[in-house]
């Protein structure tokens, strides 16, 4: 199994990114998407997570700014970050849950810098 995020790099204060994380090697079925991040030199922090039925939650400091959503059709999660911020600065990681198991993917660098 293997996951592929993209669409991070670089933006400046107040602009938008749109993140996409595609699986493949595993059958379709039930599962859970979840997007991460890391801050250098912090630990790894939940952002959002959506379920099968599309179903979406996000911790308190991620609401209203960040939006989870998928296709299931496509095996693919996304996550659009809006308004953004130097703290948002990152590197962005996807989990993938099924059948009792996570799999996360490399990770994709979001830069937030005028």
């Amino acid at each position: 199994v293997q996951l592929q995020a993209s669409g991070g790099g670089l933006v400046q204060p107040g602009g938008s990114l749109r993140l996409s994380c595609a699986v493949s090697g595993r059958t379709f079925g039930a599962n859970v998407w979840a997007w991460y991040r890391q801050a250098p030199g912090k630990q790894r922090e939940w952002v959002a997570s959506i379920v099968s039925n599309g179903a979406a939650n996000y911790p308190e400091s991620m609401k209203g700014r960040f939006s989870i959503s998928r296709d299931s059709a496509k095996n693919m999660a996304f996550l659009q970050m809006n308004n953004l911020t130097p703290e948002d600065t990152a590197t962005y990681y996807c989990k993938d849950s099924a059948s009792g198991t996570d799999y996360w993917g490399k990770g994709t660098l979001v830069t937030v810098s005028s």
